[in-house]
């Protein structure tokens, strides 16, 4: 299979991987909706401490990728990851 196929899934299970773990930790552990605990997160400052929670899952897919040796893919759940970084860089910043 082509090499940017295998990144582009891999990349696409990081991002989602990121959003279940998201969703579920605001299922698990807030009072509030989904919408209402992202809105005062965002409100807090707490966004990219939900994010991080959130990329979580990401060490499953990633190490699930490795272990089946889908190398591309794992590296695509890494790009996943590393922007989610950046993104919380950038609400801790700014």
């Amino acid at each position: 299979m082509d090499v940017k196929k295998e990144l582009l899934i891999g990349f696409v299970v990081g991002i989602i991987a990121n959003t279940l773990g998201t969703l579920l930790y605001i299922l698990l552990f807030s009072d509030l909706g989904i919408m209402e605990t992202f809105y005062a997160a965002l409100e807090q400052g707490h966004i990219g401490s939900l994010l991080a929670l959130g990329a979580i899952l990401n060490l499953i897919a990633f190490f699930g990728f490795l272990k089946i040796r889908r190398d591309q893919r794992a590296k695509g759940v890494l790009i996943a990851t590393i922007l989610t970084a950046l993104i919380i860089l950038y609400y801790k910043v700014f």
